[in-house]
């Protein structure tokens, strides 16, 4: 397993990934806080995949690159543009608008169908390579993932199309309820990428540097048109899988006790003290400014208009006879 030991990250590349990290987990509890408020609706904590989100994020150029998130990546991609909190905030408390993020950001509005963002992720990337577009494609997926046939597909063409895409197998220990030791036989994840003809490696998902480092690498490859790279994060979830989940009732508690000491944000502090970056000082305004971000999102988010008949939009690219009557119905009540 490959760790950020002898990194060459400049002093501000790690403070800004540390501030990043640290907004993550401050969004998503907030958005946790706010379900439990009734005021937004079943949603995945980021707590234990902040390090792997953030880094990957910044070993990937905004300008160019491409990020497909499942449902729990999206409070970690701040560098990807401020739009990304705000539409995952409207898709929280329920707005449509939050199924879509504009542009410029280039990243994907939620997927909670298991590894549906795969096989679009791949295609992308090779839409990509056809028109000769800069830049590659980064995919998130979760253990269980894994196991379904979307996976496999996407991957698989990944390989014969040699698609500038970097798929990322977040290994967390639990799908949900089902551990690792049911969900696959293989050794690790990583090694799933033989089938696909295709490098696989494995890397410390609590280490933010390392992440950043393992996807720089397996970006360098893709731009350069060597193909894709399969990369499994391996991490703990410290919280439940959704705000619908109790983890006490599986989740044995010494084996949660154990990965809190690898929690990504102690491990990335203590690099912070290590290059003398930190103090509580500034953690402080970090947090401070963050929620007043969060409030300003939250704010804008609760007062943003909405037109309930505005569920019939998007649904076809020019609305069925069918679709138009029953717009038409549902006006009239």
């Amino acid at each position: 397993m490959t760790d950020g030991a002898s990194t060459g990250l400049p002093d501000d590349v790690v403070t800004a990934m540390y501030t990043n990290m640290l907004g993550a987990r401050l969004f998503s509890q907030r958005i946790f806080n706010l379900q439990r408020q009734g005021r937004a609706g079943t949603n995945a904590p980021i707590d234990g995949s902040e390090a792997l989100v953030v880094g990957a994020s910044f070993a990937l150029d905004p300008e160019v690159d491409w990020i497909l998130p499942q449902y729990r990546e999206l409070v970690g991609l701040e560098r990807f543009g401020s739009d990304v909190l705000d539409r995952y905030v409207l898709y929280c408390i329920g707005h449509p608008d939050g199924g879509h993020i504009p542009e410029p950001a280039r990243v994907w509005p939620p997927q909670i169908s298991l590894a549906t963002q795969v096989p679009h992720a791949v295609g992308l990337a090779w839409g990509m390579k056809r028109a000769k577009e800069p830049g590659c494609a980064l995919v998130f997926l979760g253990d269980g993932s894994t196991s379904e046939g979307d996976f496999y597909e996407a991957a698989n063409f990944a390989g014969v199309l040699d698609a500038p895409v970097i798929i990322v197998v977040v290994n967390n220990g639990w799908a949900i309820s089902t551990p690792i030791t049911s969900q696959t036989r293989a050794k690790n994840f990583a090694e799933k990428s033989h089938a696909f003809g295709i490098p696989g490696i494995t890397v410390d998902g609590t280490d933010a540097i390392a992440m950043y480092e393992a996807v720089a690498d397996a970006r360098t490859r893709a731009i350069a048109g060597a193909g894709p790279t399969l990369i499994e994060a391996v991490t703990y979830r410290l919280g439940p899988h959704t705000t619908a989940d109790d983890p006490t009732r599986y989740v044995p508690s010494d084996e949660l006790a154990a990965a809190q000491e690898r929690d990504p944000i102690v491990v990335m502090r203590d690099e912070m003290k290590r290059r003398n970056l930190w103090s509580q000082e500034g953690e402080d305004a970090i947090l401070a400014e963050a929620d007043a971000r969060m409030e300003r999102a939250v704010v804008a988010g609760e007062a943003r208009s909405l037109d309930p008949a505005e569920m019939f939009n998007h649904v076809y690219d020019e609305p069925t006879p069918r679709l138009a009557r029953q717009r038409t119905e549902f006006q009239a009540k």
